[in-house]
């Protein structure tokens, strides 16, 4: 397994695919325990910050969603300091930025069905989404690629030009649900965290 010197440079230099694999290695040949939840044996709290915020939300309403794989999202906060999420916390909010230009650019060539560049898109997203473990969006950003090959959900077979824009039109929809989703939960853990 990396150290985690090592792991947050490969991450700050933009390869956060190897460190994932490079301490996956180590967990399935069964040589560390993963963490089961995100701190420990006990679920972040969230801050009461006053009656004029939206009502309190806690992580474990997220829980059962599928949203995020705990196991990448927990080898991520491994490389974080003690108690301390900065690292981690600059991914993600970077990631929110990201995302949130790349939905922009995905909203542009649907206006233009430019297919080749929606799925150019899916897989830039998917990427980063699976970096984190964001489950829900990188499975629907695979299927943005492959509808913007015209091909099925899973790759194999060819759809119509018209088969993948009613594809994608809903796909975009869900995809920003889900984002969404993978955002409030990732914003309800890191308040916990102050």
């Amino acid at each position: 397994m990396l150290g985690r010197r090592q792991t947050r440079r490969m991450y700050e230099g933009g390869d956060c695919g190897t460190a994932i694999k490079e301490n996956n290695k180590k967990r399935v040949s069964g040589a560390e325990t993963p963490i089961n939840n995100i701190k420990g044996n006990e679920e972040p709290e969230v801050v009461d910050k006053g009656a004029e915020t939206e009502p309190e939300t806690d992580v474990e309403d997220f829980e059962d969603n599928g949203i995020i794989d705990h196991t990448t999202f927990d080898q991520l906060l491994e490389m974080d300091d003690e108690e301390d999420h900065e690292f981690s916390r600059s991914l993600v909010w970077n990631y929110f930025e990201q995302a949130e230009k790349t939905f922009e650019d995905m909203d542009e060539a649907m206006e233009k069905l430019d297919f080749p560049d929606l799925s150019r898109l899916g897989h830039f997203l998917k990427g980063s989404s699976a970096a984190l473990g964001l489950t829900k969006v990188k499975e629907s950003c695979e299927k943005l690629q492959h509808y913007g090959n015209r091909k099925d959900a899973a790759g194999v077979e060819s759809i119509t030009n018209d088969e993948a824009e009613t594809l994608i039109r809903a796909l975009l929809a869900q995809m920003r649900r889900e984002y969404n989703e993978a955002e409030s939960y990732l914003k309800v853990f890191y308040d916990g965290q102050e």
